[in-house]
């Protein structure tokens, strides 16, 4: 039998990369002669991706871009967020224990993220974890990215785990829509990037702190799901 898995997204979920993403964001504007952004009003783009942020502060700065200059802002930002790696970037409180403490019940543990997989690897070297995932899987590993429940299957499959006892951890509507579409019950964490409260979106359980993911509520959802899978 494959073992039980916990799949986690990356920004605002695993790590709060926000204040990276927005200097990477604001360099990649400046150099194509746009204004750059504050703070507010950008976080609940970031679980869609670097390029929608790109495109979103495009559209608010009155200045959409073409396909071909949306490339060079792509590379402008990834070449400036890869040299600057960890930043400022750092995981949640608790996260890590977390997940050491499931490691040792022999789960698996994958990150399935809208990032760039390349870019998803490189930060969790930087911060010294990426040994704890079976697999790291980004926006293009697979034909398929979130909201597609493929993406999240695909990762569960590359990791390893046992689909039937799969539970996905995210911050946004786009994680709790990919695991509802793959039949998969979804933890959400009410700190992470989205304009609305994640509960509005209706995942199995919402937690403020991650010494609240524990096996009690793991292993209820997943005896749920094993018995209706």
């Amino acid at each position: 039998m494959k073992p039980p898995i916990l799949v986690f997204d990356l920004d605002g979920t695993l790590v709060d990369t926000a204040p990276d993403l927005l200097d990477s964001m604001n360099h990649a504007l400046s150099l194509a002669g746009v204004e750059p952004v504050h703070d507010n009003g950008f976080r609940e783009y970031i679980s869609h991706g670097a390029r929608v942020m790109l495109e979103r502060a495009r559209q608010a700065a009155g200045r959409p871009a073409t396909p071909a200059e949306m490339d060079v802002m792509m590379k402008n930002f990834l070449d400036y967020y890869r040299d600057n790696m960890p930043g400022r970037s750092r995981p949640y409180e608790h996260v890590i224990e977390a997940i050491e403490a499931f490691r040792a019940r022999d789960f698996r543990i994958a990150v399935c993220t809208n990032k760039v997989e390349a870019s998803a690897v490189r930060l969790l070297k930087a911060l010294g974890i990426d040994i704890l995932f079976s697999a790291i899987c980004g926006q293009d590993t697979f034909p398929v990215k979130k909201p597609d429940p493929g993406h999240l299957t695909g990762t569960i499959e590359m990791a390893g785990g046992d689909p039937l006892r799969a539970l996905m951890i995210g911050d946004s509507e786009t994680d709790i829509r990919t695991a509802q579409a793959a039949g998969i019950p979804v933890v959400a964490v009410d700190f992470g990037y989205t304009d609305r409260p994640v509960g509005e979106f209706g995942p199995d359980s919402v937690i403020s702190r991650y010494d609240a993911l524990d096996f009690d509520l793991v292993d209820g959802l997943l005896a749920r799901r094993f018995a209706t899978g």
